[in-house]
């Protein structure tokens, strides 16, 4: 795995911009790895993906199908992955991704990626919680929001790393920086 860049997204628009400038990067066969907590930007990072690719139908989190391919014109489609339910890589296996022919996003998807495919780019997004993330008005930090829409706009942590030789230069990625 090639040494992690980090960078700090300031808000859900720059979350989508920087699934653009991802996106940039990616052709048919690639993979990116996502990782981070409920809430933490993840499907935001693929709507601005899927965007910059030209994909048709909207891009929603797949929690409840798995999967959602969308197709687009000219180009390798965009496979949206959920892995949090599956329990092995053989059970990501199952769902008939044609990796090789995608460009395929798995949230959730440590521990099953790294069994099916010998390269991918992995990118991991930190909220800030406990002491020092910010509460709603009204609200203590003990308080639990149960509506991420609820939740105050906060800067996210990202970390990218690359596994394989596709993903041994990341120079791109201070690029995206906004």
């Amino acid at each position: 795995m090639s040494g992690g860049k980090r960078l700090v997204i300031a808000d859900p628009e720059a979350m989508e911009r920087f699934g653009a400038r991802v996106a940039a990067e990616l052709r048919a066969g690639d993979v990116v790895l996502l990782m981070g907590e409920l809430g933490a930007g993840k499907t935001t990072f693929t709507r601005g993906l899927g965007a910059a690719l030209g994909v048709r139908g909207a891009v929603t989190s797949p929690t409840f199908v798995l999967a959602r391919t969308h197709p687009r014109e000219g180009g390798a489609p965009l496979a949206h992955v959920d892995a949090y339910r599956l329990a092995d890589a053989a059970e990501l296996d199952d769902l008939d991704i044609d990796f090789a022919g995608s460009i395929v996003v798995v949230e959730w998807g440590a521990g099953l990626v790294e069994h099916l495919v010998d390269e991918w780019l992995s990118i991991v997004i930190e909220r800030p919680t406990g002491g020092g993330a910010s509460a709603p008005d009204g609200a203590s930090d003990a308080d639990e929001i149960d509506d991420p829409d609820d939740a105050p706009v906060e800067p996210r942590t990202v970390t990218v790393a690359g596994t394989g030789a596709r993903w041994a230069d990341l120079g791109w990625v201070h690029a995206a920086r906004d």
